[in-house]
């Protein structure tokens, strides 16, 4: 009998995570097109396709909601971060071109839709929510980080690159895709095309090689 209940338990769970899922999209989906003070939890529930009492059940109320919702959110962009650090895992013969393929992607992600909106509800609500920035970061930049570290630790055992603290070389080379794509998109007001966000890519991966390279790593541009 037990594992009759069982088996049909399972359906009736994965519909209420599946549910519970859909809410957690809607609200972000409201709040970043609404803001949180003109967000209404009728909105969310008609957006998400449940009746307005079932998002109280599963998050109480509007405040619980736009919590999960914003960390639900920064772990959707973490996962897709650390899916593209997953390349440095075996990032081939040509290391310079496999850090230049990752920083264009992960510039790609950080101003993707989802991306942006977080960023922008987590400084529209700072005083609102003064946790709300350690919670992203932690859970975006400082994941990002970890990995990426922890990469960068493996190429330098290798030899592939040359630093004794991989954190702060992977510190550093977030800072130099972030800082200058965060001033030319004006903080996220302007839209970067694709050759730009190249152009940055290329640029912060041709200094973080002055900085961490070891000879042989790919071709060496003209007057490095």
């Amino acid at each position: 009998m037990t594992p009759a209940k069982t088996a049909a338990g399972r359906p009736a769970l994965r519909g209420r995570i599946d549910k519970r899922q859909a809410i957690l999209d809607a609200a972000f989906a409201v709040f970043a097109r609404r803001g949180y003070a003109q967000a209404c939890v009728a909105e969310i529930a008609e957006e998400a396709g449940v009746a307005k009492p079932t998002v109280y059940n599963h998050l109480s109320d509007k405040e619980n909601l736009f919590r999960h919702a914003m960390a639900d959110a920064a772990d959707r962009v973490m996962a897709e971060n650390l899916a593209v650090v997953e390349r440095l895992r075996d990032p081939g013969d040509d290391l310079r071109a496999a850090l230049e393929d990752i920083g264009n992607r992960l510039l790609k992600t950080c101003c993707g839709q989802r991306a942006s909106a977080l960023r922008a509800l987590t400084y529209a609500q700072l005083a609102a929510f003064p946790d709300l920035a350690e919670v992203v970061q932690g859970r975006t930049s400082g994941r990002l980080g970890d990995a990426l570290a922890d990469r960068f630790a493996q190429l330098a055992l290798a030899g592939r690159l040359r630093t004794e603290h991989p954190a702060r070389a992977a510190e550093q080379f977030l800072a130099l895709l972030t800082g200058p794509m965060e001033a030319r998109s004006r903080l996220g007001t302007r839209k970067v095309g694709a050759a730009e966000t190249r152009e940055v890519a290329r640029a912060a991966v041709e200094t973080f090689v002055r900085a961490y390279g070891v000879e042989g790593q790919g071709p060496t541009p003209a007057g490095l």
